[in-house]
């Protein structure tokens, strides 16, 4: 099995942290190798509060992710979430000097490099920059301008920024824990690449993404990202909940929350109880699963009014802006009775339950189309994307080398262009971090 064909994804959760090893078969789907799955505990609304304990979750769930592969795992793709998350609008243009010459993926870098240099406020990064429509010279609305003529490029740009502390503590632990960052990715977007379809991002899309910690939500609409954000609330607050009002422990709320909970109050009858052992020789205690889902359906419908309100800043309800294919749910929140009949009810759009089975090999293991795995598969996907890439790279550069070794058998003087192998800004942020990582050991 060779190594370069493999990807790590590895999603820092809330609840769990996992670690997936996956590689592309023949018919361009994934097959996943490995996977290993730990109690996160260091992790607060998907901010890492606990560095030692995040590492040793890490840990965990790479070894036992390499001992069913029998893969090592060198670099991982890591997803970021958390309050700190916000999204811009930003447009911006360069001024071609050859308009004789078309437009390439230079031109195209040039101008994201420049989103980049943006002033951010103090102690922000920007993590990503996605170009939405370009426009070159007076021609608005252009997807891709590569191969075009014009003298001036300007894009709108959706702009994603973070924390620099709660990236670098991502970074820091799984340096600890012994791996190479090769990417990090806002968890919205990789939830989106592993459970929407082509169609849908076309359509008008909301997904959103209920996790343990945070609720993420990813809109797009003609096939571009259009809004991103992290709602710093997601299942874990509904089991809060049920352990106050129900006065048990936290592992009897999550158990109930799982076997009997329903986002829906009306289903229930005010005969049905559940009797739950008490501690240490203690009464047990009854509850009705009316009340129960009295308590999951208050705070359900308040995590669902919350994304809500951010579709409709995004203008959902404008004639431009309407999301025709409604709203996805994925996430071990989505799993949760009635789940999309309330959401349905709410925001008045059409839902479905997410799975992330579009892009898995047909023989995948039946729990890995589970809508937990959501975020996982798609930094798979994404470490997957980003080797394919490095590959044509690396096979250009070599080419290229080839081709002018052969032309010229004087060494030249000056090489420039092979060794201008084109760094993303995100590989050159990646490396600052990493250097910064080293120097701070």
């Amino acid at each position: 099995m060779e190594d370069n064909k493999i990807a790590v994804g590895l999603d820092i959760g809330t609840t769990k942290i996992v670690a997936m090893i996956g590689r592309k078969n023949e018919y361009n789907k994934i097959e996943v190798v490995g996977i290993g799955k730990a109690k996160s505990l260091g992790v607060k609304r998907g901010v890492v509060s606990n560095i030692t304990q995040t590492i040793q979750s890490i840990q965990q769930a790479v070894d036992e992710a390499e001992s069913v592969s029998g893969v090592k795992i060198a670099e991982v793709v890591v997803g970021i979430a958390g309050q700190h998350i916000r999204s811009l609008h930003h447009s911006d243009y360069i001024t071609r000097n050859n308009a004789d010459e078309v437009i390439d993926e230079e031109d195209i870098e040039n101008l994201v490099n420049q989103v980049h240099k943006l002033v951010m406020l103090p102690g922000e990064e920007i993590i990503h920059v996605l170009p939405q429509e370009f426009k070159v010279d007076s021609q608005a609305d252009i997807k891709e301008p590569i191969g075009m003529y014009g003298g001036r490029l300007e894009a709108n740009f959706h702009v994603v920024v973070g924390q620099v502390s709660s990236i670098r503590n991502i970074g820091r632990c799984v340096k600890s824990a012994g791996l190479d960052l090769s990417e990090i990715t806002l968890e919205p977007l990789a939830s989106a690449a592993a459970v929407l379809s082509q169609e849908e991002k076309e359509a008008g899309v909301a997904l959103i993404d209920i996790g343990g910690g945070t609720t993420d939500l990813a809109i797009f609409k003609d096939g571009i990202i259009r809004h991103t954000a992290v709602i710093p609330f997601g299942g874990n607050v509904i089991t809060d909940d049920i352990k106050e009002g129900c006065s048990i422990i936290e592992k009897q709320a999550e158990l109930l929350k799982i076997k009997f909970g329903s986002a829906w109050p009306g289903e229930n009858k005010e005969t049905e109880i559940v009797s739950i052992p008490g501690l240490r020789g203690r009464e047990p205690k009854e509850i009705t699963l009316k009340n129960l889902s009295k308590i999951i359906h208050a705070r359900v419908q308040e995590i669902i009014e919350h994304v809500y309100l951010e579709i409709k800043n995004y203008g959902h309800e404008t004639a431009k802006g309407k999301l025709i294919a409604g709203i996805v749910l994925t996430g071990g929140g989505s799993q949760l009775n009635h789940l999309r009949q309330l959401v349905e009810y709410i925001t008045g759009m059409d839902a479905r339950i997410g799975f992330p089975n579009e892009h898995l090999a047909g023989d995948s293991d039946e729990g890995l189309s589970s809508p937990s795995y959501a975020t996982a598969v798609g930094l798979l996907m994404e470490g997957l994307e980003k080797g394919m890439k490095d590959e044509e790279e690396t096979l250009a550069q070599i080419t290229e080398e080839q081709q002018e070794g052969s032309e010229q058998k004087t060494p030249p003087v000056i090489e420039e262009k092979p060794t201008l192998k084109k760094k993303s800004f995100f590989e050159k942020f990646t490396e600052s971090l990493k250097d910064f990582l080293d120097n701070a050991e």
